[in-house]
C-alpha cells in the first residue's frame, strides 16, 4: 500500500522522526501529496503501462480476436538522499534557555532534504549523475509524444494559455489529474488572471493549514525547485538543460500505485550517530532511501515552453 509521508508520520511512535517528517512536508508540496510504495529490496523491475488493451461487439459464432495491452519494462532504484547535522554541545547546553538547537539543526536538515527532493523529481537523470534517480523530465521523454505539449515557438517561451493548460489536464486519464505542479511565477500568473474575470480558479486551505489555489478543482502544488530557466527547442517540446534559458514547464500528475509514486525502503529516518571524537558535537543523521516510478504514461502530461508572461485565454 502507499502512504504518503504524512500518513506515514501518523503510523510513527518516534516523536523525533515524526517532527522531521513534518517538516519536510511542510517544505514541499509535492512531498505531502506524492504517495510511497515500501518496497523489499533496493530496486523495483515494474511494467510500465503504454496502451490499453481494445475490446469490441461480436456477433453469435464469429471469431474473436484477441487484444492486448503494450508494457514496457522498466526498473527503479533506491537511492540515498540525506546529510548530517552536528550540534555543538556548549550552544546546546548555554543555549537550552532560547531554543532546542537539537531541534532547529534537524529542522533545517529536513528542509534540506525536501528541497533535493523537489529538484531531484522535476531534473534528475540518472544517466547524468547516477547517485540521482530519473525525475519528470527524464521520464516524460521515454514517453508518448501524445503527452507533451508546448507554448513557444522554436527555441523561445510563449505565454501560459489556459486553454492549452486544459488540453495538458485532459491528457491525464483516468479521471482529473491529482494536482498541477508549477512555478510561483506561474501560479502568480494564473491568480492574476482569475482575478480580472470570473474564472476556474478557487482556494481552500490543505491538510496543514496552508491556503492551495485550485484550477478546475484541481489542486496547484508550487515546486520552488521548478525552475524558470529551462533551456527549450521544438517550442518546449523538449527541454536540453535545466539552467540557461527563459523557459519552464507545467506538469500535470496523477498518483499512487499503478500511476505516479515514490519508492522508499523504511521512509524518512533519523538517527542519532552520538558524541564525535574530534571536536564537542554530537551529530544526527537524517537519510531517505527513494526513488520514483511511472507506472502508466498517461499518468503525466506536461506543458513546456512557458514564460512568465501575462496567462491568457
Amino acid at each position: 500500500m502507499a502512504l504518503t509521508l504524512a500518513q506515514a508520520a501518523l503510523l510513527s511512535n518516534d516523536v523525533v522522526r515524526q517532527g522531521v517528517i513534518e517538516a519536510i512536508v511542510k517544505e514541499s508540496g509535492l512531498l505531502e501529496r506524492l504517495p510511497f510504495i515500501e518496497m523489499v529490496g533496493n530496486s523495483l523491475k515494474y511494467n510500465r503501462e503504454l496502451t490499453l488493451a481494445g475490446a469490441e461487439f461480436f456477433a453469435v459464432g464469429s471469431t474473436w480476436t484477441e487484444s492486448t495491452p503494450t508494457v514496457e519494462q522498466k526498473s527503479a532504484a533506491l537511492k540515498i538522499l540525506g546529510g548530517d547535522a552536528d550540534v555543538d554541545k556548549f550552544l546546546a547546553q548555554t543555549r537550552a534557555n532560547v531554543q532546542d538547537l537539537e531541534a532547529v539543526m534537524l529542522e533545517l536538515k529536513a528542509k534540506a532534504v525536501a528541497h533535493r527532493f523537489d529538484y531531484e523529481a522535476v531534473y534528475g537523470d540518472d544517466a547524468v549523475d547516477a547517485l540521482g534517480f530519473d525525475g519528470l523530465h527524464a521520464m516524460e521523454e521515454e514517453g508518448p509524444a501524445a503527452q507533451t505539449f508546448a507554448m513557444g515557438t522554436t527555441t523561445t517561451p510563449g505565454a501560459l494559455s489556459l486553454k492549452k493548460l486544459d488540453e495538458v489536464i485532459d491528457a491525464v486519464r483516468p479521471g482529473k489529474p491529482d494536482f498541477l505542479m508549477m512555478t510561483r511565477t506561474q501560479r502568480r500568473g494564473i491568480s492574476a488572471y482569475a482575478r480580472s474575470l470570473t474564472s476556474p480558479v478557487t482556494y481552500q486551505p490543505s491538510e496543514l493549514g496552508q491556503r492551495v489555489m485550485f484550477y478546475d478543482g484541481i489542486p496547484i502544488v508550487v515546486n520552488d525547485h521548478q525552475l524558470h530557466t529551462e533551456v527549450i527547442t521544438n517550442g518546449g517540446l523538449e527541454v536540453t538543460a535545466a539552467t540557461g534559458g527563459t523557459g519552464a514547464s507545467i506538469f500535470a500528475l496523477k498518483v499512487g500505485e499503478g500511476q505516479l509514486s515514490g519508492l522508499t525502503n523504511g521512509g524518512v529516518q533519523v538517527e542519532s550517530v552520538g558524541a564525535l571524537e574530534t571536536k564537542d558535537a554530537t551529530r544526527w543523521r537524517c537519510k531517505f532511501y527513494c526513488g520514483l516510478a511511472l507506472f502508466s504514461v498517461l499518468a503525466m502530461a506536461r506543458l513546456g515552453g512557458v514564460s512568465s508572461g501575462d496567462v491568457v485565454a
